[in-house]
């Protein structure tokens, strides 16, 4: 089971400054979190965020599990094991569960709270894909090829779905009549052509004819050639 975890605005220690412990760290920060990276040494990427002020560093070598965590403070939300040690990272998970923090273990899928699904990011689009901690390498090649899957017009459907949704509820209170109004924007073959070629304004002009109408409850609505004939 993969759960969307909303980590915008909580507090990440990341322990490694290495490569792995940039990664997360990028993939916290595009989640909105507030980070502080510690490491004895850290990868030139981790320096840089620190020097355009997105992040908080802590220059420390790590020896010593609990006594780290238990110097911490205040104490993380969560905290990222990655070190390339991997007994002070078990070590790391086990006090910080104690501390009350979520962990997450590089190298340890087994002791982490979660697992990292490769995440594949086109437009507004994010699909994570997960192969259960198996084959992190298998989870990355499938990511590649979901995204060569997502299609312009695909994304620009989302962005016309958005405008409809914000529209429908601020004049349309039932959910079950905006839904229906979704569905026959996302299905009308006219929209799906002219947001294939491009035409996002004649698409939303469209849309714009359909939804109204939804606000006077005409349900003998059939399709789109009644719009644009």
């Amino acid at each position: 089971m993969i759960i969307d975890f909303r980590f915008e605005g909580m507090y990440v220690v990341v322990v490694g400054g290495g490569l792995e412990g940039y990664r997360k760290t990028l993939s916290f920060l595009d989640a909105g979190s507030r980070v502080l990276v510690v490491g004895r040494a850290f990868l030139s990427g981790i320096k840089k965020l620190h020097r355009m002020k997105k992040i908080d560093l802590l220059k420390e070598d790590v020896k010593e599990g609990e006594a780290f965590i238990n110097n911490l403070s205040p104490k993380p939300d969560l905290l990222v094991a990655a070190t390339n040690d991997r007994d002070i990272n078990i070590q790391l998970a086990k006090h910080a569960k104690v501390a009350g923090c979520m962990v997450y273990v590089v190298d340890n899928p087994s002791v982490s709270d979660f697992i990292f699904p490769a995440l594949a990011k086109i437009g507004d689009v994010r699909i994570a894909i997960s192969t259960n901690g198996k084959s992190p390498a298998m989870a990355r090649v499938l990511r590649q090829r979901i995204e060569t899957m997502i299609t312009k017009e695909d994304l620009l459907q989302i962005k016309l779905q958005n405008y409809a949704r914000m529209i429908l509820k601020q004049r349309v209170l039932d959910q079950k009549v905006r839904k229906k109004a979704l569905y026959k924007i996302l299905n009308d073959d006219s929209i799906k052509r002219l947001l294939k070629e491009g035409r996002f304004d004649e698409a939303q002009g469209i849309a714009m004819k359909i939804l109204e109408y939804f606000w006077i409850n005409d349900e003998s609505y059939k399709g789109p050639s009644e719009v644009t004939n």
